[in-house]
């Protein structure tokens, strides 16, 4: 019975590309079937997408269960020792951290438990033969120029939307605004520096993003991918939702595996944590009864094995059932960098990833 309820939840993750975890708030994510949703003749390469060198081990898949906590505990109190002291600000990043420990151990238990997802999981990340050579390279980096209209350290966003300005009600919301607003600033961050993935943008820009203008009238979900900077999360919910007008806030967790199962990275370092963070909110939210589907559930954890740098898995299908107004939802993703299906993708490379080397063409 329970062999064939399993087979049951990998059907249905092999057709949707979300796996939810029994007995926990946490689901495992598949970013490339879920992209795939919004093609018919062409398919995103796994092995494009998962583009990372994943150096897997046996005991990568135990180092933080139960059994392993106190050699985790004594190697964390080793590297605090090798490292400067911790500031207030870091000192409060590493209070929620071991907050939220607990919640990230029992959900990797759960995966580890779910075998048939884990013996799976190695597929997920190869298909057909997928390669670029210097060559190819060299063209698909011209290819995303086009994506760049400028680089520019401030940006005005123009979406043209249709009808008058009769339809702008007063709080600046229009009913040809949008229900969903996925938001992944480029943060000013030491590794996206050293890398040079991307420009960074100074925090206090982000005050001046036209949140409550682009929202529709029936209200929209805000959701935002953030880093672990403890100053980070401390200019967020102090200046950054309180311009645009976010409120009911959640937060939810973005989990790195690797395709053995076992986590990205250690989550007893100070820095350089396994996970991610994202802020869930609503602008113009109406009354939603206690028990409503739309109600968001705190402490979420999402986990998946990452693909490119800075590259976050598509949030859409999740959370469609969080999404007020009408449906089919009207979302944008603001620094875009792709394009998603019925999507306003706004940013500087919002072809960053288009690449057709990157697709396969589907055999009819």
């Amino acid at each position: 019975m329970e062999g064939k309820k399993l087979s049951d939840e990998l059907s249905l993750f092999l057709a949707s590309g979300i796996y939810r975890l029994s007995g926990i708030n946490a689901v495992f994510l598949d970013p490339v079937r879920l992209l795939n949703l919004s093609y018919s003749r062409h398919s995103i390469s796994s092995s494009g997408y998962y583009c990372r060198t994943f150096h897997s081990s046996g005991q990568g898949r135990m180092e933080n269960t139960a059994a392993n906590h106190s050699s985790v505990l004594k190697k964390k109190k080793r590297k605090r020792r090798r490292h400067h002291d911790l500031n207030e600000k870091e000192l409060v990043a590493e209070r929620r951290h071991q907050e939220l420990r607990p919640f990230l151990l029992k959900a990797h238990e759960a995966l580890l438990s779910a075998t048939e997802l884990l013996a799976f999981l190695p597929n997920l990340v190869k298909d057909e033969k997928f390669s670029l050579d210097e060559r190819e390279l060299e063209a698909e980096l011209k290819f995303i120029e086009l994506g760049r209209l400028w680089q520019a350290p401030l940006y005005r966003i123009s979406i043209p939307m249709e009808g008058s300005t009769e339809n702008v009600q007063e709080e600046g919301c229009s009913d040809q605004g949008f229900n969903l607003i996925v938001i992944d600033p480029p943060w000013e961050n030491g590794s996206a520096y050293q890398k040079a993935a991307y420009p960074t943008l100074p925090n206090r820009y982000l005050l001046y993003l036209p949140i409550k203008q682009l929202v529709h009238t029936e209200g929209a979900l805000i959701v935002l991918w953030m880093t672990n900077r403890g100053k980070l999360r401390l200019f967020v919910e102090k200046e950054l939702f309180p311009a645009w007008g976010v409120t009911d806030i959640r937060t939810s967790y973005w989990l790195k595996i690797k395709p053995d199962g076992s986590l990205l990275g250690d989550l007893g370092l100070i820095h350089h944590k396994p996970y991610e963070y994202l802020l869930l909110g609503y602008v113009n939210k109406k009354k939603i009864e206690p028990d409503s589907s739309q109600n968001l559930r705190e402490n979420q954890i999402l986990i998946s094995i990452p693909g490119a740098y800075s590259r976050k898995p598509p949030l859409g299908k999740l959370l469609s059932d969080h999404v007020p107004g009408p449906k089919p939802s009207r979302c944008i993703e603001l620094f875009a960098r792709e394009l998603l299906a019925d999507w306003t993708s706004w940013g500087n490379e919002p072809l960053r990833f288009q690449d057709s080397r990157n697709f396969i063409e589907m055999k009819a």
